[in-house]
């Protein structure tokens, strides 16, 4: 009790001593303050936000040009014409699209035909575009756009040039119908553009970059150096958020003893964030001649942050532990959750002497219903799924979503014949229902591989295995469950 006391009372005293030392810097910073609230307004409100608009016009004339050309080109009736006419002259496409290139001075020009997957460009066809294609995913969500949009902006390498990067401009084409017939566009070379911001950073002084609606820092100067987030970046990490939510924003936030002035604003055409930052470090010299007395703010200021980041610390660990463990659109655990969940079930089977096994299920024909509904319908089927699995799972029992149509579960405590046992339940529990999405009933089925767990087998030995059975009841036609021994 004694030493409950004292610590309370050393508790106490500390604080009382930080309210006093915060009431004497506070006050003798005062006139501090002013004059630096004075510098700061004058920046935040009228220099910066002048120098952002100067900016953003000067980017009208120079980058919107490429979503201009790209525009033209999928109203432009040879375009729509020749591929609604089968495609049968490719020189003369392959012409026009030469002649945009030189025309306008972009590093590409191309085409590529909903009907044929055919890549048209101006040196010639280079591929046919392919679903299962890492490379070619531009196309499909380019093509799954909503109706509203009609073109989207990425930086991607040169299809016909892997070493060069490209900033390319993709724009939906319909035929006279408004039937979706393919995709067009034009890039820019990212060395070009960033020529450009160097250009507006020496005119004005500032530092210019721009940032896509996730805070990655999509294009920036030769002499950036930093980090390439804006939530990694230290000092302006706690104000990205608002950042990425308000069209246009104005802050202030410290870096490297500096204190940094942010302007940003969303350019709607590339659907990116144009932020322009300026420091204040010849003024801020001024006024830290008077400042050195009330160090002592500084201090305060530091160790209230830490009290308050010990109060908020359990909060946001647990949302941050929540988010790297679960899958976003079910809810269901991740492969990172499994991993720590394996590792915690592996060690007390040893203890106890006890089985686990594994489940691997795919969805049977999912591309098929993508192609029917849309991935938005697809997306909804893998989540009722989802939810029908785990309401017919054990409390110990792991539910993870291992892939785009793909579950993985973890049973602790199962051996191989219990969990087949498990699985052919749930595969003819999915079979026999009809999932309701939109209003609508679609059924599917399930493949389904079972594995059990071998001692001192790793586990991606054990996700092969089950992932080898799965393939077997693909190739043995679906709705099955083969077991692995």
């Amino acid at each position: 009790m004694g030493d409950k006391v004292f610590n309370d009372k050393k508790r106490f005293i500390w604080i009382l001593s930080l309210l006093l030392l915060a009431a004497f810097a506070v006050t003798s910073g005062i006139s501090y303050q002013v004059a630096h609230d004075s510098l700061s307004k004058q920046i935040k409100d009228n220099n910066l936000p002048l120098t952002s608009d100067n900016i953003y016009s000067e980017i009208q004339q120079d980058l919107l040009q490429p979503i201009f050309i790209s525009s033209l080109m999928a109203q432009d009736t040879f375009v729509r014409d020749w591929a609604i006419n089968q495609e049968q002259t490719p020189e003369d496409l392959i012409r026009y699209l030469k002649e945009i290139q030189e025309k306008y001075h972009t590093v590409t020009s191309f085409f590529v035909s909903e009907s044929t997957r055919n890549y048209y460009h101006s040196s010639g066809v280079l591929k046919q575009i392919e679903d299962i294609n890492p490379d070619d995913a531009w196309y499909f969500r380019v093509r799954s756009l909503p109706k509203s949009e009609h073109y989207e902006v990425n930086i991607d390498s040169d299809s016909a040039d892997p070493n060069r990067t490209v900033i390319y401009v993709n724009y939906k084409v319909f035929d006279f119908n408004g039937k979706f017939i393919g995709v067009t566009g034009v890039g820019l070379a990212v060395e070009s553009v960033k020529r450009l911001i160097d250009l507006y950073q020496q005119r004005y002084n500032r530092n210019v970059y721009f940032t896509d609606r996730q805070g990655n820092i999509t294009l920036h100067s030769q002499q950036y150096q930093g980090e390439l987030n804006l939530q990694d970046i230290p000092g302006l990490e706690k104000l990205a958020t608002r950042i990425l939510t308000s069209p246009s924003s104005s802050f202030s936030y410290q870096k490297l003893g500096q204190t940094i002035y942010l302007n940003s604003r969303l350019v709607p055409e590339f659907k990116w964030y144009l932020v322009v930052e300026q420091d204040d470090a010849r003024s801020e010299k001024k006024l830290l001649t008077t400042f050195w007395i009330n160090i002592g703010l500084s201090l305060l200021v530091t160790l209230g942050l830490l009290i308050i980041a010990n109060l908020t610390l359990g909060k946001y660990q647990r949302k941050l532990e929540l988010m790297a463990s679960t899958d976003k659109l079910t809810g269901a655990a991740n492969r990172q959750a499994f991993e720590e969940t394996f590792t915690q079930s592996l060690a007390q089977s040893v203890v106890e002497d006890s089985p686990i096994s594994v489940l691997l299920m795919d969805i049977d024909h999912f591309k098929k219903i993508n192609d029917a509904h849309g991935h938005n319908v697809g997306d909804l089927v893998i989540q009722t799924l989802s939810r029908l699995l785990a309401g017919q799972l054990g409390p110990n029992d792991l539910l993870c979503r291992w892939g785009g149509e793909e579950f993985l579960i973890l049973l602790p405590e199962c051996n191989v014949s219990q969990a087949a046992e498990l699985a052919e339940k749930l595969r003819s529990s999915v079979a026999q229902r009809e999932l309701s999405v939109n209003g609508g009933q679609i059924k599917v089925t399930i493949s389904t591989g079972v594995a059990e767990y071998r001692r001192s087998e790793k586990s991606e030995e054990l996700i092969n295995r089950v992932d080898i059975a799965l393939y077997h009841a693909k190739e043995q036609g679906r709705d099955r469950v083969v077991i692995s021994y």
